[in-house]
């Protein structure tokens, strides 16, 4: 709609301009024709069209010229008339859709309930508010830049222009209402402060915070977020993985294209993955059964890579995993987390 306000508003301004560039050339021609030459003819042009009032610049004494000079001044003066309202109509109707637009987004947020907060319209914050709208969560962004906020706007997205890191921004993106908050601007302190500020107003929203210094987990966690997301260690792992495994990388790749087979783990509250079995993990060095026996049924290991680059595919319960096997594996959602199992998180043995 604001896209159809602005076109209508400024196809009379296009009209008007055009109009105007047409009286000018002919009236500078006319003259032209008459024996002036071209910086004259044009100038006798605007100063004609504009009502300047200064004197001919050469005496209008014959018919022809006259009549052409008649015809300038009525048709310059109704064209300019016309192209001021246009101007001031353009003006107008920009003013009156940001107006309108900015009602009726502060209208729709507050009438959002179990929403998620998006702080923050950079790299990430673009891919999370893709892949929000993509799924159907309704969510808000807030970001301060204001050329990052036309383009959220542009896209469609609810957006609030202001700082994050202010209580009356957060308030105004509904944060009493909203169930998850994601803070993922490239500064720390930033998302720290966020973080605070938001666990104060609501102390049940679910908040998830980016970090880029390994120092800041802990951080932010103190500061009330329920989970933490270093974008830089998550590469660095997801390439060491494909270096490691690369059999296994392959593997999960192609089984993730097979048709509704990733949904449909999903739905079963599962997922696939792969992962490298540390020397310090207490998995380490047992057979396949061994594992899937002490992990209670959270984990089903489907093949094992081994260092070498062999892969395992349908391995027998009986095989023991090595440190530095890639293990992939389908994993039940909720349950304990085959990284840090695996990883050795849970301490060696």
């Amino acid at each position: 709609m604001r896209q159809v306000m602005r076109q209508t508003a400024a196809t009379p301004l296009l009209n008007g301009v055009l109009y105007m560039l047409v009286i000018t050339v002919l009236g500078t021609v006319g003259y032209t024709v008459a024996g002036w030459n071209l910086g004259d003819a044009f100038y006798m042009v605007i100063i004609t069209i504009f009502t300047v009032g200064y004197d001919e610049v050469h005496p209008i004494v014959t018919p022809a010229l006259r009549t052409l000079t008649i015809t300038v001044i009525v048709l310059g003066c109704t064209g300019m008339i016309y192209l001021t309202g246009a101007i001031v109509q353009f003006l107008t109707a920009t003013q009156l859709q940001n107006l309108l637009g900015l009602k009726r987004m502060k209208s729709e947020i507050d009438q959002l309930k179990n929403h998620v907060i998006v702080c923050g319209f950079g790299r990430i914050g673009r891919l999370l508010s893709r892949d929000l709208m993509a799924a159907g969560t309704p969510f808000v962004v807030v970001e301060r830049e204001e050329g990052r906020i036309e383009s959220a706007r542009d896209k469609g997205y609810l957006c609030v222009h202001g700082e994050a890191t202010e209580e009356q921004v957060l308030v105004a993106a509904g944060i009493e209402r909203a169930r998850t908050l994601a803070t993922v601007l490239p500064n720390d302190a930033a998302n720290v402060f966020i973080t605070l500020s938001a666990r104060s107003l609501n102390q049940e929203l679910h908040i998830i915070a980016r970090g880029e210094a390994p120092s800041t987990e802990s951080k932010l966690l103190h500061a009330g977020a329920n989970q933490v997301v270093l974008p830089a260690h998550i590469g660095a792992e997801r390439i060491a993985e494909m270096i490691l495994q690369p059999s296994g990388e392959r593997l999960v790749r192609d089984a993730e294209h097979l048709e509704g087979f990733g949904q449909g783990l999903h739905a079963l509250g599962l997922n696939l993955g792969v992962v490298t079995l540390a020397a310090s993990s207490r998995y380490a060095r047992q057979s396949i059964g061994e594992i899937e026996r002490q992990s209670g049924g959270a984990f089903l290991i489907v093949a094992v890579n081994r260092r070498d680059g062999t892969t395992i595919s349908r391995p027998a319960r009986d095989l023991r995993v090595l440190p530095g096997d890639g293990v992939v594996l389908i994993e039940r959602s909720g349950r304990t987390s085959a990284q840090e199992a695996f990883g050795g998180a849970e301490g060696g043995g």
